[in-house]
């Protein structure tokens, strides 16, 4: 079992800058890819970034390459995501989730397996 509780989502101007925190919880952590997805109100939860289980290979949906950055710390059970130039329509709801596929990380929401709750990202003109 692995619990996740995101932190760091809040209000910011376009342009500006956030950093999310993914905290998890169980021994296994290390063992997890672990991925960011994003809803908007009235719209499907999407993918936005992912890292394997090593760090060592991450991807990102087309819409935030080269302004968000994905991460992750296995000696503190964190996965962070950096974002940067941030824009109204990056406004979402952001949820860490884990998974265990073995090509993963999962960009779809069927492949993961452990979700957090989210954190608000609200980005104001």
């Amino acid at each position: 079992q692995v619990q996740l509780v995101e932190s760091g989502g809040g209000l910011v101007q376009a342009g500006g800058s956030l950093r999310l925190s993914c905290a998890a919880s169980g021994r296994t952590f290390g063992g997890y890819h672990m991925g960011w997805f994003r809803q908007a109100p009235g719209r499907e939860r999407e993918f936005v970034a992912g890292i394997r289980w090593s760090g060592l290979s991450t991807r990102y949906a087309d819409s935030v390459k080269g302004r968000f950055t994905i991460s992750r710390d296995n000696a503190k059970n964190t996965v962070y995501l950096q974002m940067n130039s941030l824009k109204r329509e990056d406004t979402a709801i952001y949820y860490c989730a884990a998974d265990r596929t073995p090509i993963g990380p999962s960009s779809t929401t069927d492949g993961m397996e452990y979700w957090g709750r989210g954190a608000l990202v609200t980005i104001s003109s």
